[in-house]
């Protein structure tokens, strides 16, 4: 199935990852660590290096092919990539759903990117993919992101107690849900 690139906002489309996005991603993380260390596993040096994420980008591509995720960039036209957005954990059948990750980078946040950028992969999952529902967790502290989820119409259905390890604890989340729509499944 092919999924085509969405510009979200201007100069900056959603697309799918590609190997070749291994330098650019390596950058975006180096360039946001500690943006993104509050609501990220911490992760290893060879994480932030081209090499560790071309390693990565294979793994993902092994994944999207068996149907069980979908990775995008957001991709400036003019600085690379500036965010990700993640569809992880697919079930097909009578779940139809998927688990929800993105962020954007530390300049972009507040601006209506990652509305953007999450309203485009829940269209994408509903209307390409046929995915009944799509699902989110934040941790608990993660405002932010919760007001990206409201404004993306997803309901907040629970708290799960210390769900992932984040930041090097065992964090608590609030559990969202978005129903995509009450169609059959495939």
């Amino acid at each position: 199935m092919i999924i085509e690139p969405r510009t979200v906002a201007p100069g900056v489309v959603l697309r799918l990852v590609t190997p070749d996005d291994a330098a650019d991603l390596a950058r975006a993380y180096s360039a946001n660590r500690d943006h993104l260390r509050p609501w990220e596993p911490r992760r290893p040096p060879e994480f932030f290096t081209a090499e560790g994420q071309a390693a990565r980008l294979a793994e993902l591509t092994e994944l999207r092919r068996e149907g069980r995720t979908v990775p995008w960039v957001l991709d400036d036209e003019r600085e690379g990539i500036v965010g990700v957005v993640n569809l992880s954990n697919i079930v097909r059948g009578a779940f139809g759903s998927g688990s929800l990750g993105y962020w954007v980078a530390a300049d972009r946040a507040g601006r209506g990117l990652a509305t953007a950028a999450v309203t485009a992969v829940c269209r994408a999952a509903g209307d390409e993919l046929g995915m009944h529902r799509v699902e989110a967790g934040t941790v608990t502290v993660n405002v932010a992101s919760q007001r990206v989820l409201a404004k993306c119409g997803f309901e907040r259905i629970g708290t799960a107690r210390k769900y992932l390890h984040i930041d090097g604890a065992w964090r608590d989340h609030y559990l969202f849900q978005r129903i995509l729509h009450d169609r059959e499944p495939h």
